[in-house]
Protein backbone atom coordinates (compact mmCIF):
# COMPACT_ATOMS: atom_id res chain seq x y z
CA UNK A 1 0.00 0.00 0.00
CA UNK A 2 2.51 2.18 1.15
CA UNK A 3 4.85 1.36 -2.31
CA UNK A 4 1.91 2.02 -4.35
CA UNK A 5 1.11 5.38 -2.65
CA UNK A 6 4.81 6.18 -3.10
CA UNK A 7 5.13 5.49 -6.57
CA UNK A 8 1.73 6.80 -7.82
CA UNK A 9 2.06 10.60 -5.92
CA UNK A 10 6.02 10.92 -4.13
CA UNK A 11 8.43 9.05 -6.88
CA UNK A 12 10.71 11.36 -9.19
CA UNK A 13 9.76 10.12 -13.01
CA UNK A 14 13.30 8.08 -13.09
CA UNK A 15 12.67 6.06 -10.20
CA UNK A 16 8.85 5.77 -11.35
CA UNK A 17 9.55 4.43 -14.10
CA UNK A 18 12.36 2.21 -12.97
CA UNK A 19 10.00 1.00 -10.43
CA UNK A 20 7.00 0.44 -12.63
CA UNK A 21 9.17 -1.30 -15.51
CA UNK A 22 10.53 -3.76 -12.17
CA UNK A 23 6.86 -4.18 -11.10
CA UNK A 24 5.47 -4.79 -14.37
CA UNK A 25 8.20 -8.11 -14.49
CA UNK A 26 7.67 -9.58 -11.00
CA UNK A 27 4.10 -9.26 -11.73
CA UNK A 28 4.67 -11.32 -15.25
CA UNK A 29 6.75 -14.31 -13.90
CA UNK A 30 5.21 -17.35 -13.72
CA UNK A 31 4.08 -18.53 -10.53
CA UNK A 32 6.45 -22.09 -11.28
CA UNK A 33 9.52 -19.61 -11.14
CA UNK A 34 8.46 -18.00 -7.73
CA UNK A 35 7.92 -21.68 -6.44
CA UNK A 36 11.84 -23.06 -7.79
CA UNK A 37 13.44 -19.64 -6.04
CA UNK A 38 12.22 -20.33 -2.79
CA UNK A 39 12.48 -24.05 -2.85
CA UNK A 40 16.09 -23.08 -3.88
CA UNK A 41 16.56 -20.07 -1.54
CA UNK A 42 14.25 -19.79 0.85
CA UNK A 43 13.27 -23.64 2.06
CA UNK A 44 17.56 -23.80 3.24
CA UNK A 45 17.45 -20.68 4.71
CA UNK A 46 14.29 -21.46 7.11
CA UNK A 47 15.48 -24.90 7.70
CA UNK A 48 19.34 -23.19 8.19
CA UNK A 49 17.57 -20.44 10.86
CA UNK A 50 15.33 -22.24 12.87
CA UNK A 51 17.27 -25.31 12.98
CA UNK A 52 14.81 -27.49 11.20
CA UNK A 53 14.78 -30.83 9.80
CA UNK A 54 13.10 -29.41 7.04
CA UNK A 55 12.15 -26.11 5.97
CA UNK A 56 9.12 -26.87 4.14
CA UNK A 57 6.06 -25.66 5.61
CA UNK A 58 3.39 -22.62 5.64
CA UNK A 59 5.80 -19.97 6.64
CA UNK A 60 7.99 -20.82 3.20
CA UNK A 61 4.26 -20.67 1.68
CA UNK A 62 3.20 -17.69 3.22
CA UNK A 63 6.67 -15.76 1.92
CA UNK A 64 6.15 -16.87 -1.52
CA UNK A 65 2.90 -16.25 -2.00
CA UNK A 66 3.20 -12.59 -0.21
CA UNK A 67 6.19 -12.09 -2.66
CA UNK A 68 4.03 -13.10 -6.04
CA UNK A 69 1.07 -11.43 -5.70
CA UNK A 70 2.70 -8.21 -4.05
CA UNK A 71 3.50 -6.78 -7.44
CA UNK A 72 -0.30 -6.92 -9.05
CA UNK A 73 -1.83 -5.66 -5.91
CA UNK A 74 1.26 -2.67 -6.44
CA UNK A 75 0.49 -2.49 -10.07
CA UNK A 76 -3.40 -2.04 -9.58
CA UNK A 77 -3.55 0.14 -6.91
CA UNK A 78 -0.73 2.75 -8.59
CA UNK A 79 -3.83 2.63 -11.43
CA UNK A 80 -6.61 3.19 -8.83
CA UNK A 81 -4.80 5.99 -7.01
CA UNK A 82 -3.69 7.77 -10.71
CA UNK A 83 -7.47 7.85 -11.90
CA UNK A 84 -8.38 10.06 -8.86
CA UNK A 85 -9.61 13.35 -9.94
CA UNK A 86 -7.29 16.07 -10.26
CA UNK A 87 -9.65 18.23 -8.49
CA UNK A 88 -9.71 16.63 -5.38
CA UNK A 89 -6.22 16.86 -4.45
CA UNK A 90 -5.88 20.51 -5.77
CA UNK A 91 -8.56 21.58 -3.76
CA UNK A 92 -7.52 19.69 -0.43
CA UNK A 93 -4.07 21.42 -0.99
CA UNK A 94 -6.02 24.98 -1.58
CA UNK A 95 -7.19 24.34 1.85
CA UNK A 96 -3.62 24.46 2.97
CA UNK A 97 -3.82 20.67 3.84
CA UNK A 98 0.13 19.24 3.55
CA UNK A 99 0.67 16.78 0.29
CA UNK A 100 1.32 13.69 2.86
CA UNK A 101 -2.32 14.78 4.16
CA UNK A 102 -3.51 15.11 0.77
CA UNK A 103 -2.36 11.93 -0.21
CA UNK A 104 -3.66 9.61 2.72
CA UNK A 105 -6.84 12.09 3.62
CA UNK A 106 -7.92 12.54 -0.16
CA UNK A 107 -6.62 10.12 -2.61
CA UNK A 108 -6.28 7.01 -1.16
CA UNK A 109 -10.16 7.10 0.24
CA UNK A 110 -11.02 8.07 -3.19
CA UNK A 111 -9.05 5.37 -4.59
CA UNK A 112 -10.56 2.76 -1.95
CA UNK A 113 -12.91 0.64 -4.01
CA UNK A 114 -9.77 0.14 -6.63
CA UNK A 115 -6.95 -0.67 -3.96
CA UNK A 116 -9.71 -3.29 -2.44
CA UNK A 117 -10.33 -4.55 -5.47
CA UNK A 118 -6.07 -4.77 -5.82
CA UNK A 119 -6.33 -6.67 -2.60
CA UNK A 120 -8.93 -8.74 -3.79
CA UNK A 121 -7.68 -9.81 -7.04
CA UNK A 122 -3.91 -10.48 -5.11
CA UNK A 123 -5.92 -12.76 -2.37
CA UNK A 124 -7.84 -14.54 -5.22
CA UNK A 125 -4.68 -15.31 -7.00
CA UNK A 126 -2.86 -16.93 -3.91
CA UNK A 127 -5.67 -18.81 -2.86
CA UNK A 128 -5.87 -20.66 -6.27
CA UNK A 129 -2.03 -21.14 -6.43
CA UNK A 130 -1.35 -24.69 -6.50
CA UNK A 131 2.49 -25.32 -7.73
CA UNK A 132 4.52 -22.67 -5.94
CA UNK A 133 2.47 -23.56 -2.51
CA UNK A 134 3.41 -27.63 -3.82
CA UNK A 135 7.16 -26.93 -3.96
CA UNK A 136 7.47 -24.80 -0.99
CA UNK A 137 4.79 -26.42 1.32
CA UNK A 138 6.06 -29.97 1.78
CA UNK A 139 2.59 -31.42 0.55
CA UNK A 140 1.82 -33.44 3.89
CA UNK A 141 -1.48 -33.46 5.38
CA UNK A 142 -1.27 -31.96 8.75
CA UNK A 143 -2.96 -29.52 10.48
CA UNK A 144 -1.84 -26.19 10.03
CA UNK A 145 1.78 -25.55 11.77
CA UNK A 146 4.02 -22.93 10.51
CA UNK A 147 6.97 -24.84 10.55
CA UNK A 148 5.02 -28.23 9.35
CA UNK A 149 4.64 -29.75 6.10
CA UNK A 150 1.27 -28.60 4.89
CA UNK A 151 -1.27 -29.65 1.99
CA UNK A 152 -3.23 -26.19 0.79
CA UNK A 153 -7.03 -27.32 -0.94
CA UNK A 154 -5.54 -26.36 -4.67
CA UNK A 155 -2.01 -29.12 -3.74
CA UNK A 156 -4.82 -31.59 -2.34
CA UNK A 157 -6.43 -31.26 -6.23
CA UNK A 158 -4.16 -31.20 -8.20
CA UNK A 159 -1.77 -33.97 -6.35
CA UNK A 160 -5.19 -36.06 -5.89
CA UNK A 161 -7.45 -35.66 -9.22
CA UNK A 162 -4.81 -37.64 -11.34
CA UNK A 163 -5.45 -41.04 -9.80
CA UNK A 164 -8.74 -40.42 -7.51
CA UNK A 165 -11.02 -43.17 -8.64
CA UNK A 166 -14.65 -42.26 -9.40
CA UNK A 167 -16.98 -42.72 -6.26
CA UNK A 168 -16.84 -40.19 -2.72
CA UNK A 169 -13.11 -38.87 -3.36
CA UNK A 170 -13.58 -37.77 -6.56
CA UNK A 171 -16.73 -35.99 -5.55
CA UNK A 172 -14.99 -34.26 -2.40
CA UNK A 173 -12.13 -32.72 -4.91
CA UNK A 174 -14.72 -31.14 -7.01
CA UNK A 175 -16.51 -30.05 -3.78
CA UNK A 176 -12.89 -28.27 -2.62
CA UNK A 177 -12.65 -26.88 -6.01
CA UNK A 178 -16.49 -25.42 -5.91
CA UNK A 179 -15.28 -23.73 -2.73
CA UNK A 180 -13.20 -22.32 -3.90
CA UNK A 181 -14.50 -20.96 -6.57
CA UNK A 182 -17.96 -19.51 -4.54
CA UNK A 183 -14.98 -17.90 -1.98
CA UNK A 184 -13.57 -15.99 -4.78
CA UNK A 185 -16.44 -15.07 -6.52
CA UNK A 186 -18.42 -13.58 -3.51
CA UNK A 187 -15.04 -11.46 -2.70
CA UNK A 188 -14.78 -10.00 -5.96
CA UNK A 189 -18.81 -9.22 -6.60
CA UNK A 190 -18.39 -7.77 -2.98
CA UNK A 191 -15.96 -5.49 -3.98
CA UNK A 192 -17.29 -4.85 -7.50
CA UNK A 193 -20.68 -3.88 -5.36
CA UNK A 194 -18.66 -1.38 -3.31
CA UNK A 195 -17.37 -0.03 -6.37
CA UNK A 196 -20.27 0.80 -8.17
CA UNK A 197 -21.94 2.51 -4.90
CA UNK A 198 -19.20 4.74 -4.61
CA UNK A 199 -19.41 5.75 -8.05
CA UNK A 200 -22.87 6.78 -8.27
CA UNK A 201 -22.37 9.77 -5.76
CA UNK A 202 -18.62 10.59 -7.05
CA UNK A 203 -19.16 14.65 -6.41
CA UNK A 204 -21.10 14.78 -3.10
CA UNK A 205 -18.00 12.20 -1.30
CA UNK A 206 -15.69 14.81 -2.67
CA UNK A 207 -17.58 17.64 -0.98
CA UNK A 208 -17.92 15.56 2.55
CA UNK A 209 -14.02 14.96 2.16
CA UNK A 210 -13.05 17.90 1.57
CA UNK A 211 -15.38 19.34 4.65
CA UNK A 212 -13.94 16.67 6.81
CA UNK A 213 -10.58 17.72 6.10
CA UNK A 214 -10.96 21.74 6.62
CA UNK A 215 -13.11 20.84 9.87
CA UNK A 216 -9.74 18.66 10.78
CA UNK A 217 -7.55 21.67 9.85
CA UNK A 218 -9.57 24.48 11.33
CA UNK A 219 -9.39 22.29 14.53
CA UNK A 220 -5.50 22.65 14.63
CA UNK A 221 -3.95 25.50 16.33
CA UNK A 222 -2.87 28.42 14.55
CA UNK A 223 -0.45 31.11 15.79
CA UNK A 224 -2.16 33.75 17.57
CA UNK A 225 -1.98 37.01 15.23
CA UNK A 226 -2.06 40.60 17.35
CA UNK A 227 -3.08 43.74 15.33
Amino acid sequence: FLASVYLAKAAKPKLRAVAESAVSLLAGIPSVVYGLVGMLVLVPGIRNAFNLADGSGLLAAIIVLAIMILPSIIKVSMTALEAVPKEYEDASLALGATAEETWFRVSVPAAKSGIAAAVVLGIGRAIGEAMAVMMVAGNVANMPSLFQSVRFLTTGIASGMSYAPEGLQRQALFSIALVLFLFITERGFSCLKHGTARRKKPLKEGCIRLTILLKSLASEELPHISL
